[in-house]
């Protein structure tokens, strides 16, 4: 069976030579054999570099913004997950419809590379996906690991093989998706502590944040053209800190802003340097819009209301949100 990454590239050769896109969105081999990167192509002399496999998780859907802006029409591959963020992106009108060249693109899953050397690889020479099973190419001879285990967690919580939105697709499903975890388990745990402990665990995780705005930037929600934590006047436009509730401040205005929009594409955690639990966060926001407004899944079509801009008669006021919190904490 052709691989898919020849398909892509045969694909990508195609709409840039008939004009059917002006260029081309897809992932980039790096240095080593699990650092990808997200890459713009133009010319079809370039893809020979284009690459596609189990280390391809960015979500290529921001980049979008750029193409859009400039007037370009970008063809983007897309896994199945990644095309939530374009649906949000055409719902918040960030992006233009016809300027984009959406192509469908299978995923049997991404693995984390941190996982893969827990798992006993030290230098990694190469990966061959077998499906399950992946054969690890190391420096002291080859280790075959299951690929369930090596998962990104953003992965874990996989939402199915369905595309929201593709203009074509490429190739076929890639295995069955693993059985998606509740995303809303850990987050249950942190509601059953006390003010305290939950105060005191945001505090431990916060506390590692060094303002690098990585989380920020790979975000699909995050689309303003000037962020206000960037703003001379907002009063946290600094690296820096200068004392611990700045540290909350960032995560939790952001945490906020993309309320509702959130794709749950776990972009924020997976890029983060210092490994801080961000999905919990957005994890958190999301379950209470789906208790207090319905189920909600940002992203999958692009013209739905978003839960907060919709009235209802039946939707809790402020007061009974926040008894029920009381209730909760006098329980816990």
């Amino acid at each position: 069976m052709q691989k898919i990454e020849d398909l892509m590239r045969a694909k990508a050769a195609a709409v840039l030579a008939d004009g059917a896109a002006d260029c081309v969105l897809a992932w980039k081999r790096g240095i080593f054999p699990y650092d990808h990167a997200p890459a713009l192509f133009r010319r079809g002399d370039d893809l020979a570099d284009l690459v596609y496999d189990v280390f391809c998780p960015a979500n290529l859907a921001k980049y979008l913004l750029a193409t859009s802006r400039a007037g370009e029409r970008a063809a983007v591959f897309l896994k199945p997950c990644d095309t939530y963020g374009v649906n949000q992106l055409l719902k918040d009108h960030r992006v233009v419809r016809d300027r984009i060249l959406a192509i469908g693109t299978p995923c049997g899953g991404m693995v984390d590379v941190k996982k893969l050397r827990g798992a006993g690889c030290g230098t990694i020479l190469a990966v061959k996906d077998r499906g399950d099973v992946l054969t690890v190419t190391t420096a002291k001879g080859p280790v075959t690991v299951a690929k369930g285990e090596v998962l990104l967690r953003k992965c874990l919580a996989c939402k199915g093989n369905a595309y929201q939105i593709a203009d074509d697709e490429i190739g076929t499903p890639r295995g069955t998706p693993p059985a998606p975890a509740d995303r809303y388990a850990e987050v249950r745990t942190l509601e059953g502590l006390s003010p305290d402990e939950r105060f005191a665990f945001w505090r431990q995780e916060l506390s590692k944040c060094i303002r690098c705005n990585t989380c920020r930037d790979v975000c699909p929600a995050c689309t303003c053209e000037q962020c206000v934590f960037d703003h001379p006047g907002s009063g946290v436009d600094g690296k820096a800190y200068v004392d611990t509730s700045q540290e909350a401040l960032f995560h939790i205005i952001r945490a906020f802003h993309v309320a509702g929009r959130c794709t749950g594409c776990g972009e924020c955690g997976r890029v983060c340097p210092q490994g801080i639990r961000l999905d919990l966060l957005n994890h958190k926001f999301a379950k209470d819009i789906d208790a207090f407004f319905g189920p909600c899944q940002p992203g999958a079509d692009a013209d739905s209301p978003a839960p907060q801009s919709t009235f209802r008669f039946e939707d809790p006021e402020p007061e009974a949100v926040t008894r029920q919190d009381d209730r909760r904490d006098r329980h816990a």
